[in-house]
């Protein structure tokens, strides 16, 4: 069985605009042949390969196939970037789409990704989920490397320790006035408001455990966005979990305040695809040096 790659490529486009006109627009053809062109990759392979929704989802079949355009993609730069001189990839810069969790994206990732940039014919595409769920869009295909908490290696991938983020129970002085004039307790948090990233936020939940109190209790607010989460704890909705490049100005000050128990540590991974991918290797060894300038020792 063969697979065509004009084919495989045009079943990724469609996965990455999410829709066969998004697609058609980016590969400069026709929606109607980009549909031909699944169609007649579905037949080839005797599978469903796409599910027809907004946006466009790939099967598992499918996801195999994107994974393979993906990879090809990726290992046709590498091979023209070893031409050298002005005809090479240098002009035409590749897409590397990564996964990543919030609070690295807000603190330590981005300058690691400016200095590749600078250096490499590359452009980003990120995807951002809870670290607990990144190392699944490695398995899907959707993206060729991954910040993830998770240590064994996704199949196909290899895998290296970046660090342990330390985060600490915060909240500020008003609110422990408010909610906690007795105390930080379990009793107290049991009853009090927090902050959670999202509804899998867990991070709370596991320190309201690990002190003893019931973690479903507490009403919790919602706040989507590593800054926002932090700045939504920092002017009083509720008590959260911070790491030290947010809450470590404060706690110095007195704008924050520790609830005492045990700091929450996530050790976090860099996992990517094994293709001895020289482009691939050189945004690992990027990552892994500033994920250790910032984040504790692992281990």
């Amino acid at each position: 069985m063969h697979i065509p790659l004009d084919l495989a490529r045009t079943l990724a486009a469609v996965v990455d605009a999410g829709t066969f006109e998004g697609a058609a627009a980016d590969l400069r053809i026709t929606p109607s042949a980009v549909s031909q062109r699944v169609k007649q990759l579905e037949r080839r392979l005797g599978r469903v390969l796409a599910v027809r929704t907004k946006p466009v989802r790939p099967t598992e079949a499918g996801a195999a196939v994107v994974r393979l355009a993906r990879q090809l993609a990726l290992l046709e730069h590498d091979a023209l970037a070893a031409f050298g001189g002005e005809d090479s990839a240098s002009a035409r810069p590749t897409t590397v789409p990564l996964a990543v969790n919030a609070d690295s994206l807000a603190t330590w990732f981005l300058p690691a990704l400016a200095r590749l940039a600078g250096a490499h014919p590359v452009v980003f595409d990120l995807h951002r989920d809870d670290q607990d769920f990144t190392a699944g869009l490695l398995e899907s295909g959707t993206v060729m490397g991954a910040v993830t908490s998770q240590a064994d290696p996704v199949a196909g991938c290899l895998v290296r320790p970046l660090g342990v983020m330390r985060y600490t129970a915060v909240a500020t002085p008003g609110w422990i006035a408010r909610w906690c004039p007795g105390g930080a307790d379990a009793g107290a948090l049991a009853r009090a408001p927090r902050v959670d990233f999202d509804r899998r936020d867990d991070l709370q939940a596991e320190y309201l455990r690990r002190i003893g109190a019931d973690a479903e209790q507490p009403p919790r607010h919602l706040v989507p966005a590593s800054n926002d989460f932090a700045t939504a704890i920092k002017l009083g909705l509720g008590w959260g979990l911070l790491p030290g490049f947010q809450c470590d100005e404060e706690l110095a000050d007195g704008r924050l305040v520790a609830l005492g128990g045990p700091a929450v540590d996530v050790p976090l991974y860099w996992q990517q695809w094994n293709l001895g991918s020289p482009l691939l290797d050189a945004i690992a060894e990027g990552v892994t040096r500033d994920a250790r300038r910032a984040l504790d020792p692992p281990g």
